[in-house]
Order: structure tokens, then sequence, then C-alpha cells
């Protein structure tokens, strides 16, 4: 048996990680004991999926209770292949969030190691943990002579030093659980380029859930139970205009067309044009007509012309009732995610970007209209900071009160007084509770604004 360590990152972007959590405003308060014992807990976390797996439920195509039934017949039917190993698991309905139903995730299991190994991407074994199989594009190396049938533990390789075609690979490797073989080896690295389809049935996984994969794909859509809390935030009404700055890959873009019931209009921007295809796509297989995206960069999404006319981007200023700003960052809050690749430059490069961003969401904010600032990292820099930030440069933006509130206050750290930290929400990975409404989610941060 294996054990997951905590996640794996540069030293460099460990030391400043670490004085996020040990700064000298939060250490007034806290003990630095207490300090260390909650940084080194979030990495262990961050290594391991949460405690549930999050479906957001299209409910104005149907009620939560009927497809939370009809997810219930399939996972019975299905039980064998939806939580391999025999186990068994409901949904669950959110107490608070109306449209949220919640899955069970089983593990860590005791899973013996096998001497055939089969070794995957970092990206392939994190959703692996999630409940995924592995598809053959994701293997990097098996052993020489793997055949179809053949039983194997799969492992990530969590540095990115496993060369694809390898017979067998002595780096830093996660031990993720054991499957079979569905391809021979030779099918996997032929010349005639990878193949496709599944690799490795996952029969006996560390942590058992459900995939998803083709499950009522009209009816439920996997989303981190944050980022469904997002559009709640928001508090869309029908008949208003709303933009998405940072759409893809159409998540929230749909949940908010669904809030308002398809009446009202949702404009949703992204720079990339193969993201705004799958945005388009996920519209039109939740049946939502209501949203318009557009390939654009949303820096430059204000119009400098007063009688600009156009119908897409870019806009007039104060254009839009409300305004999602769930912006690029860093990332530190995925789960799971066994190693951080990026360097310090990186990490550090958003904060910029996402001010930009804010200086044209408050343009195009209409007045008495709502902004909502989100991001899945944990750093103060791209979270607290950027609210302060905001709240000085932006004389018209007030924080205001979010409903529902799941999340901790803000994070000492950034100046912020004590009041305006309560008016923001930021989940910090941690330990499961009891109950289904518990905090063991992806680091996240939502802060709410007016423009008066």
């Amino acid at each position: 048996m294996a054990a997951l360590p905590q996640i794996s990152m540069k030293p460099e972007v460990h030391e400043y990680l670490r004085n996020v959590f040990m700064n000298k405003e939060l250490l007034m308060e806290v003990e630095e004991c207490e300090a260390e014992r909650r940084f080194l807990a979030l990495l262990s976390c961050l290594s391991r999926p949460p405690s549930f797996t999050c479906v957001r439920v299209s409910t104005h195509l149907a009620p939560r209770h009927e497809v939370q039934q009809r997810l219930q017949q399939y996972l019975l039917q299905q039980s064998e292949c939806s939580y391999p190993g025999g186990v068994s698991a409901f949904p669950l309905a959110h107490p608070l969030l109306a449209d949220v139903l919640l899955l069970p995730v089983v593990g860590p299991r005791p899973v013996c190691v096998l001497d055939s190994e089969v070794i995957v991407g970092a990206q392939c074994g994190n959703a692996v943990l999630r409940g995924a199989h592995v598809f053959s594009p994701g293997i990097l190396s098996t052993p020489k002579f793997l055949k179809t049938g053949d039983a194997v533990s799969v492992f990530s390789d969590v540095e990115g030093k496993c060369t694809k075609g390898a017979k067998e690979f002595k780096g830093k490797k996660v031990f993720l659980g054991n499957g079979v073989s569905r391809v021979d080896r030779a099918q996997i690295f032929c010349t005639d380029g990878p193949v496709r389809g599944l690799g490795i049935q996952m029969t006996e996984p560390v942590y058992s859930s459900p995939s998803f994969d083709g499950i009522l794909p009209e009816f439920v859509f996997l989303q981190n139970l944050p980022s469904v809390l997002v559009s709640h935030v928001l508090g869309p009404k029908p008949g208003e205009r709303i933009l998405d700055m940072c759409a893809a890959p159409g998540g929230k873009t749909t949940h908010i067309a669904a809030l308002i019931g398809n009446k009202g209009e949702v404009v949703a921007l992204d720079k990339i044009s193969w993201k705004v295809d799958k945005i388009r796509a996920l519209a039109q297989t939740l049946k939502l007509d209501c949203i318009r995206p557009f390939c654009f960069n949303s820096i430059r999404a204000v119009s400098s012309q007063a009688d600009n006319t156009a119908d897409g981007p870019p806009f007039l200023q104060e254009s839009f009732d409300r305004v999602l700003l769930d912006a690029p960052c860093s990332g530190l809050g995925q789960r799971p995610n066994m190693a951080v690749t990026w360097s310090l430059k990186e990490i550090c490069s958003y904060q910029p970007l996402q001010r930009k961003l804010l200086h044209t969401a408050v343009q195009l904010l209409k007045r008495g209209g709502v902004l909502v600032y989100s991001t899945c990292t944990v750093t103060l820099a791209e979270n607290e900071e950027q609210v302060a930030w905001a709240l000085r440069t932006f004389p018209c933006l007030s924080l205001q009160a979010q409903e529902p509130h799941l999340g901790a206050e803000g994070m000492l750290g950034a100046g912020l007084a004590y009041d305006q930290r309560l008016l923001l929400q930021r989940f910090h990975p941690e330990p499961a509770l009891s109950g289904v409404a518990d905090r063991d989610t992806i680091g996240f941060f939502i802060a709410k604004f007016t423009k008066t």
C-alpha cells in the first residue's frame, strides 16, 4: 500500500506560499505553530480530491429531485463501473444550494501495489483521483510485454520526467490504484500515432468516485462547489444583461443563463476561439439560447466611441447590469493537484492581468450594478490584496454581503478591516467536517461589489 504525499512544488514556490500563511498580520492573532499547521494541512489536502463530487443540476430543464432519482438509478445499475471496487454511494441534495447534488468520494482506500506498473502524466493522474479511468493518450510508460487483460498498478509522474514509451520509470511517482489494461503496449505506442479510447479500466482506485462520462449530459454538469456558488452570489435576474468576462469552458456562463430562466442576455467572452466553440456547444447541450459567445480579449472590451452601435464587443461603458470576472489565476487551489510545475515568476504574473480586467469590468458595469470577482487560488496577492486595491482605485465600488455564505472570512495580511473580511468568502481546502455542507472543497475566493 502507498499513501499520497503532500503536493510537490519548486522550493521558491513553497516558500512563497508558506509566507502567505505566515504573514505578520496573521501571526499577530495566530500562534506560529498553528499557522504552520494550517499551511501543512493545506499542502496535504491539495494533493487529494475533495470529500464530495459536486454536480450542478439543470433545474431549468427538470426539478432537482427528479434528476437525483435518475442519477441514483443509474448508479445502482452501473455500480461496478461508477464506483469501482464494489463501493456504492448515492447523490445527496445540498441543503443550501437548490441546484446542487453531492456524491461522496470514498477514500483513501487500502490498495496493494502490484508488480506490473503503468505510469501516467500528472493531468491524467489528477483525473483518476476524481473518478476517471485512464485513456490511452495519458499513458507514458508500461511494462515491455503489457497485454490486454493484464492487471496493473497505475502511478502518476508528478515531476514530468517520464519519457513517453519508457519500459520502466524510477523517478518520483504517486500511486493511484490498480486497474486492468484494455490495450496492448504496441497499440499505445504505435508508430502511426497515439491511439484513443480507454487504456486502463480502474478497478481498485485509491479514491472511489463515479465517472460522469456521458451520464445525463443535459441534466448534470460536473462543477466544483465554490464555482457553483459564484453564480448564486452574482444574483442574476430575468431580463438583465450580464457579462461573463473570462467565460471558458462555460460552466458559470450556462449556470447564469439557467438562473435567469433563459430570459435575458448573457454575453460570454474568451480570447481563444476553440474555447468559445466549447461554450457554444455546452449552451446547445443545455438548451440555453440566451448566451452570446464572442472570441474577444476582455481587456479591450470597452469601446472608445460614444456612438458605438455594434452588436458585439467592444461595448459602451455601463452596458451591463452584472459582471462576473472569474479571473485567470495561478490555480493554486485546484484539487487534486499532486505537483505544481510553475515557477514563482509565472505565479506572480497574474496580479497585473487581473487588475487590467478589473479596470474593464468597472467601466462596463452600470451604476447600481453588481460585480463579482473570483479566483481558484489561495494567494493573498490575487485575492484579498486585489480587493484592497480595487477599493482604493475605484471609489465607486463598495463591498457587499454574499448569499449564500458557505466559505470562511477573508484572510489577514492585506490590510482589510475585520468587517470587510467578513463580506468575503475564502475556501481553504481542509479535512472534511461532519455533514454535507463542509468546506472540503477546492481553494477558492469570492468578492462581491456594487457600483454606486
